[in-house]
C-alpha cells in the first residue's frame, strides 16, 4: 500500500515541480519536505490542507491516492452500497431464525 508521501511525490512529479520548489511554496526546508515524501514525518491537518491546496486536490485524494469520481472510487461506492444491503438482509434473516427458535420453544 502506498503512503501519503508516495501520493505527494506523485502529485509533485505530475506538476513538474522539484522537491525544492514545493518546499519553498510550503515555506519549509527541502530536507523537511524530503522527509514528508519518504514518510519520515507525521503530517498534521494544516499541513495536509496546505499540500492539497498546492496540488489542487482534496485531502481525501491526497491521503488515498484515489481521485473523486474515478472509476475505482465509483466501484468502491457501489460495493459499499451492496454490502449495506446484504447486511440489512442478513439482519432480517437473523430475526427470522430467532422467531423460529422461539416458536419451537428452543
Amino acid at each position: 500500500m502506498k503512503s501519503i508521501g508516495d501520493h505527494i511525490k506523485k502529485c509533485r512529479v505530475a506538476s513538474g515541480l522539484s522537491q525544492a520548489d514545493v518546499a519553498k511554496l510550503l515555506e519549509i526546508s527541502t530536507p523537511a519536505f524530503c522527509k514528508i515524501e519518504k514518510g519520515q514525518t507525521d503530517l498534521n491537518i494544516s499541513r495536509l490542507l496546505q499540500i492539497s491546496k498546492l496540488f489542487k486536490i482534496s485531502v481525501a485524494e491526497l491521503i488515498t491516492g484515489i481521485a473523486a469520481g474515478s472509476e475505482f472510487s465509483e466501484d468502491v461506492s457501489s460495493l459499499k452500497q451492496q454490502l449495506l444491503e446484504k447486511d440489512e438482509e442478513l439482519n432480517k434473516l437473523r430475526k427470522k431464525v430467532i422467531e423460529l427458535y422461539d416458536k419451537l420453544g428452543m
